[in-house]
């Protein structure tokens, strides 16, 4: 998919399954069909060439969050395709979006190493500023059932697990792990999945507690998505490949799916048959799984109702 002119950084799918939306440094959203890989429409464009960082898309498919380099959070119309609210506070780009599960609060992550949960109706901050004492929030998601928020960042306390609730209790900080810049939660909330470097560790969240680590990647682990029977995981990383990994054997399926130039998204579509990547080289990618996956037993089955990260 050719027409971002700036790396591409956040991929959504759309719940028709045929279509996609992807967001860039370029400033711009842009819409695309899936099967012929033309981009659908104009660009959608909000204050000129400001970058977008990532992009989340609302539990019901309707609203896209981005985050963008002048420390805005705006939400998008996906029919209108155009800016419906800008939210203000954050004092650095942003770099992670996760929204809640009833599509009330949408958690941001910022360079500025705080976090905020907004409002969705009224816009306003109602949890935050959270100071996370990382060096930058390069990763925020909530827990499948809201009541917490975990985020990853560097140089301090590099993985932190807070109330979502209240926002100023500290549940949790996990200090053996490197640099964190992505994050995945099963939806049973047994496991955290945290990308690093260059591996990806994966916590029991009753401990706390390391229980496996995904060796393969050579740099950043920049993002991960999990589809939806809490069984099948994909990876993308500044070492210009995206991977598959069964999280029945902790190991990767097949082999790596080489890129131009680092990855920084890599979603797996709602069915499992599709992975689109998001390139560095200011493409977007789209692969079929589907045979890989036949490899492993029953994967495509899901065993819980997805959660929206």
């Amino acid at each position: 998919m050719r027409g971002h002119t700036d790396w591409v950084g956040g991929i959504a799918h759309l719940p028709d399954g045929r279509r996609i939306i992807t967001c860039s440094d370029d400033g711009s959203l842009r819409l695309w069909d899936l099967e012929s890989g033309v981009q659908i429409g104009n660009d959608w464009r909000d204050d000129g060439k400001v970058g977008v960082r990532n992009i989340s898309l609302s539990p019901n498919g309707k609203t896209v969050a981005s985050g963008s380099r002048d420390g805005k959070v705006r939400l998008w119309g996906v029919g209108t395709k155009s800016v419906i609210a800008r939210w203000t506070g954050h004092t650095g780009p942003v770099k992670s979006l996760c929204w809640s599960v009833d599509g009330g609060r949408v958690v941001s992550g910022s360079d500025d190493g705080t976090i905020r949960a907004w409002d969705v109706k009224s816009g306003d901050t109602v949890l935050g500023p959270i100071k996370t004492r990382h060096f930058r929030v390069s990763a925020v998601i909530y827990s499948p059932d809201t009541t917490m928020i975990a985020t990853g960042g560097g140089y301090e306390d590099v993985l932190k697990i807070w109330d979502a609730k209240t926002g100023n209790r500290l549940l949790s900080t996990i200090k053996d792990v490197s640099q964190v810049w992505s994050l995945a939660w099963t939806s049973d909330q047994k496991k955290l999945i945290a990308g690093s470097y260059p591996s990806i560790t994966i916590f029991d969240t009753a401990t706390w507690q390391q229980i496996a680590t995904l060796q393969g990647h050579t740099a950043f682990v920049n993002t991960l998505s999990l589809f939806q029977n809490d069984r099948l995981l994909a990876s993308g990383s500044g070492d210009r490949t995206a991977r598959l990994w069964n999280l029945d054997t902790n190991l990767p399926i097949g082999p790596p799916m080489q890129h131009e130039g680092p990855v920084h998204a890599a979603v797996i579509s709602a069915d499992g048959k599709l992975l689109v990547t998001g390139c560095d080289d200011k493409n977007a990618y789209v692969w079929d799984i589907h045979t890989t996956l036949l490899s492993i037993p029953d994967v495509n089955t899901p065993t819980s109702v997805p959660s929206q990260h």
